[in-house]
């Protein structure tokens, strides 16, 4: 059974997002009781009674205390801090956001997010990297999917490739100049799994933003995976998002998905700059017409429901997927990446 200390030693590794300290720490931590049944059961304390964060953080406590040897069962209730308790919160002031290298300025940061796997974020974060390269900005790519990176091999970049200086971590860079952070540059083959929780993942995709010497980048794509979780709320509180291109497909459910993304967006307040509807179309190379495999578009109905009067469609395209997994993305262009770019201003 384990002990006081132990169980508190655990939640220590629970952070409020944004306060970015453990609930220990914070004094979020009330009413403890360890049962010998193996039921550990305690109140947190939030700093509002409606935390959007509160979610996020009884998630990560119950993981945490499940992982303890002789624990069967967390019960978490909320609380409220009082008035005065909360003054003594952010007296201390809130956590300084991890700095850019002095070395580097980056001009812009772009998040490619959906929400939706396998819509094709990462494979339109590349095209739009090579789209900007070529018409003649300097570019980086953020890897922030951490468990699933895909980025290099688009590019033909070997695991294993980064390397270090006295200025910072060096960042891979591709035919086209394109410099490339990714997790799978740091593993020893491609395939390796990286088994992380959330912590390791937010320290991470900070220290790629902290400690890569990006030099002068005029844009900085960055390639969120699924979900709203570690990954894209370290992004949004750390790096300075200028904006986001909110990815989906035709069908409703993965529009659903994108608008979760959304509104997680706007409680961040970072604005959508645009919506991609990929896969919206296939064209027959024999006979020209339009084939739409996934449904009927729903791009206009959801650019407005995401406050977003710019949008673009793609078409599903068998060249694309040959370059990606030969890693000569470089060689693929679009039109209407370049129509994008224009609309936004990127």
């Amino acid at each position: 059974m384990p002990t006081n200390e132990q169980i508190l030693d655990a939640l220590q590794k629970v952070f409020d997002p944004e306060l970015g300290r453990n609930i220990v720490e914070l004094g979020m931590v009330r009413a403890l009781s360890i049962k010998e049944n193996g039921e550990v059961s305690f109140t947190l304390a939030l700093t509002i009674p409606g935390c959007p964060m509160k979610n996020q953080m009884e998630r990560d406590a119950r993981m945490a205390l499940m992982a303890l040897p002789g624990v069967n069962e967390v019960i978490v209730t909320f609380g409220a801090m009082t008035e005065v308790e909360k003054k003594a919160v952010f007296a201390k002031g809130m956590p300084e956001l991890p700095k850019l290298n002095k070395f580097n300025r980056v001009e812009k940061v772009i998040a490619v997010m959906s929400g939706k796997g396998g819509v094709g974020k990462t494979s339109i974060t590349a095209i739009l990297a090579c789209a900007l390269a070529h018409s003649g900005k300097k570019v980086g790519i953020l890897d922030a999917d951490i468990t699933g990176p895909s980025i290099p091999r688009l590019f033909g970049l070997p695991a294993g490739g980064l390397r270090s200086s006295d200025q910072g971590i060096l960042p891979a860079v591709t035919k086209l100049g394109i410099k490339v952070v990714s997790i799978n540059l740091l593993v020893p083959t491609e395939d390796a799994a990286v088994i992380w929780r959330g912590p390791m993942i937010t320290g991470t995709i900070q220290q790629f933003w902290r400690d890569v010497l990006w030099g002068k980048l005029d844009v900085l794509l960055v390639d969120l995976p699924p979900g709203t979780s570690d990954a894209a709320l370290t992004v949004m509180q750390t790096l300075p998002v200028n904006g986001v291109l909110l990815v989906s497909t035709p069908q409703e459910l993965a529009g659903m998905v994108v608008r979760k993304a959304d509104s997680m967006i706007k409680q961040m307040k970072v604005p959508v700059l645009a919506v991609v509807e990929n896969m919206s179309y296939f064209t027959c190379p024999d006979c020209g017409k339009a084939h739409e495999l996934f449904g009927p578009s729903h791009i206009e109905e959801l650019a407005r429901s995401v406050e977003t009067q710019t949008w673009i469609q793609l078409a599903i395209d068998p060249k694309l997927a040959a370059l990606a997994d030969a890693g000569k993305i470089e060689a693929y262009s679009s039109s209407n990446i370049t129509e994008l770019i224009q609309k936004t201003e990127i």
